[in-house]
């Protein structure tokens, strides 16, 4: 999410909310999750890509996903499987589930208080007069 493997900063100022270390919630700053802007933006300026809570996806979870489909994006749905894959690490979590690549699952019916949603937003611009 920062463009590099470190979860702090070069003045050694955590980048998400998320376990650090074994056991220790608070290293971070904080016990459970946080606003947005509490942690600094990643190169292009987006808040929490990573850790506070982890996003639902609409990808049922299969542990052959990455056998059965496309590598690039397997985007499996299927009705009878309640089992959604979430994805990018909350404050509950260690680093390891921060990387992008890493996903778990939860049912679909059930309430966690680490998983959330992104909501996403065009963004047109303003123009040069500030209107």
């Amino acid at each position: 999410p920062w463009g590099g493997p470190y979860t702090t900063s070069d003045r050694g100022c955590f980048l998400a909310n998320f376990k650090p270390t074994r056991g220790n919630y608070a290293v971070d700053g904080a016990l459970y999750t946080m606003e947005a802007k509490s942690y600094f933006p990643n190169d292009f300026g987006l808040y929490n890509m990573a850790g506070n809570v982890s996003e639902w996806t609409n990808t049922a979870y299969n542990e052959e996903t990455y056998y059965l489909s496309s590598t690039m994006n397997p985007n499996v749905l299927d009705s009878k499987n309640h089992r959604k894959i979430i994805r990018g690490g909350s404050w509950k979590d260690v680093a390891y589930f921060l990387e992008v690549s890493t996903r778990d699952y939860e049912y679909s019916d059930s309430a966690r208080s680490y998983i959330g949603f992104r909501t996403v937003q065009d963004y047109l611009g303003t123009d040069i007069k500030g209107n």
